[in-house]
């Protein structure tokens, strides 16, 4: 009896070493850094946005992206701009709206908590990728 305990102890002890030999062989850096979440102000941060519209786009790029909504309304993107501690824009739909004429975004056919919801198209997500840099 006193033998298993020992085994177990020496298999939990390997499982560590290996662990902590991960870590620092630097395998489990890039882990670590995709287990930390991007927030909303430092993806804000990251870009170059000069207007509501391009805060907009960014913000609906990093609910999709980041947080996994597949669609987002007003209230997601107030969020996300709270969350940033980024000022409203004065105008939500105006801002969404022009995104929309850009190809940016799209309107969903189904409503998220009774509002209108919309997507990233993949224009969208090129240009928040490689234009907002």
């Amino acid at each position: 009896m006193e033998n298993e305990s020992m085994e177990l102890r020496l298999q939990r002890l390997e499982e560590r070493v290996e662990r902590l030999e991960r870590l620092i062989g630097g395998e489990s850096r890039e882990a670590v850094a995709k287990e930390r979440k991007l927030s909303a102000k430092e993806f804000m941060l990251s870009k170059k946005l000069k207007s509501e519209t391009q805060k907009v786009l960014a913000l609906a790029y990093f609910l999709e992206r980041e947080e996994g909504i597949a669609s987002f309304n007003v209230s997601d993107l107030e969020s996300a701009f709270r969350s940033a501690r980024e000022k409203l824009p004065k105008n939500m739909n105006d801002a969404v709206n022009k995104n929309i004429a850009r190809g940016f975004l799209m309107g969903t056919s189904e409503k998220k908590d009774s509002k209108k919801a919309w997507q990233l198209t993949s224009t969208g997500e090129r240009h928040v990728e490689h234009e907002l840099n």
